[in-house]
Parts: C-alpha cells; sequence; structure tokens
C-alpha cells in the first residue's frame, strides 16, 4: 500500500515495532518507512525508525538495527549485520556476512567485498570469503573498496577512493591504495596532534576528550 511521499508499509512480519509502520508522508518516531521501490525480504529483520530508500535492496536474513538510513540503490547482503544509528549512503554494496556495528557511515558506492579468488566460472558457498567488520562509529568515505577478512576499528576514519587490504586500528586515519594509516582522529572526527601524545593518549583540541593511541603505530 503506498503512500503520498512514495512509502509503503512495510510488510516484512520480522520489523520491529509492527504497527508503528509509516503510513503518510509525515513520519513518526519508533516507524519504519519503505519506499514503494525498494525491496526487502521477508526473512529479513529491521528495526524501528529505520528508512530504506529508492531502489535499495535487503536481502533474506539480513539484519537491520534501529534508527539506520539505507540510502538510494544500496544493496545489503544475505546474512548482513547492521547496528542501530548506521548511514548507508546511495549505492553502496554491503556483501554477505559483513558486519557494521553502531553508529558507522558507510559513504556512497562503497563496496564490501566476499571472495578473495573470483572466478565467473567457478563459485560454491566455499568460495565465500571471511566477513568483514566495522567497528562502533567508524566512517568510510566514498567509493571505498574493502577487501573481505579485514577489520576496521571503532572511529576510525577511511578516506574517500581508498582499498582496504589490511586491519586497521581504532581511532585512525587511513586512505590510498593500499589505505595506509596517516595519523589517528578523535570521536569527533577531528585529526589529532600526535605531538600530544603523552601516557598513551592524545587530547583533542576540539572537544578535550582523551583518546588512546599506540605510539608505535605514529611511526608508520
Amino acid at each position: 500500500m503506498a503512500n503520498d511521499s512514495g512509502g509503503k508499509v512495510a510488510k516484512p512480519p520480522s520489523i520491529e515495532g509492527r504497527g508503528k509502520k509509516q503510513t503518510g508522508s509525515a513520519s513518526k518516531k519508533g516507524e519504519v518507512f519503505v519506499h514503494k521501490t525498494a525491496e526487502v525480504s521477508e526473512k529479513a529483520t529491521v528495526g524501528e525508525g529505520t528508512k530504506i530508500w529508492n531502489n535499495a535492496q535487503i536481502r533474506e536474513l539480513a539484519s537491520v538495527g534501529k534508527g539506520c538510513i539505507i540510502g538510494k540503490n544500496a544493496y545489503i547482503d544475505e546474512r548482513v549485520k547492521i547496528g542501530n544509528g548506521v548511514k548507508i549512503q546511495n549505492n553502496a554494496c554491503v556483501y554477505y556476512n559483513t558486519i557494521i556495528e553502531d553508529d558507522v557511515m558507510i559513504g556512497p558506492n562503497v563496496v564490501f567485498t566476499n571472495d578473495l579468488y573470483p572466478r565467473s566460472f567457478i563459485w560454491s558457498e566455499e568460495k565465500r570469503g571471511p566477513p568483514i567488520t566495522v567497528g562502533k562509529g567508524a566512517s568510510i568515505g566514498a567509493n571505498t573498496t574493502i577487501i573481505c577478512g579485514r577489520r576496521i576499528g571503532s572511529y576510525a576514519i577511511i578516506g574517500a577512493g581508498s582499498v582496504v587490504t589490511k586491519d586497521i586500528p581504532e581511532y585512525a586515519l587511513a586512505y590510498g591504495n593500499p589505505a595506509t594509516i596517516h595519523g589517528f582522529v578523535c570521536e569527533c572526527g577531528r585529526k589529532l596532534d600526535k605531538a600530544k601524545l603523552k601516557s598513551g593518549s592524545i587530547i583533542c583540541d576540539r572537544c578535550r576528550k582523551a583518546i588512546p593511541v599506540d605510539s608505535k603505530l605514529l611511526c608508520r
């Protein structure tokens, strides 16, 4: 059943907060909004307050938390686990078994891969690579590609256009092809001054929060 805003009543029986789905153009707290062109499997789980926009697809056994935004043309594969408060921008592809923790930002056209040895003529479930994990509060810039099996630590920032081939520690600022560490950032997103490292942490100039930093990584 469509509404005037281009949305429809979300039908999957596993949507949380059933009975609180958006039926009009105005959004109410706790409602799930699914655009009329989006495709959400009846075997997927979607948390309260989440919005799923034009032509997005959420596959079976995927789990999307509360208060998320799934942008236009985004693809969420089978068994993907997405936490609360996650924003996934337009055209992002999140493939099989990826784990995205709370409050993560995924930029447009980001790709999470799931096959280390891709061949169109060789495929089986056993070929799926190990999962990618993105820690709480991390941000991944537009057009980034992440190789399967990698972990991006909490509150890390990955610069636009990067290729992530190795694990990235928490609070790291990494970019390039392959992505390498170019410093560390606060939870507020500002780059930390490495010259102010003291007793294993750096105090953010903006919010004054003390951020733990491995001094060995600053030498990279």
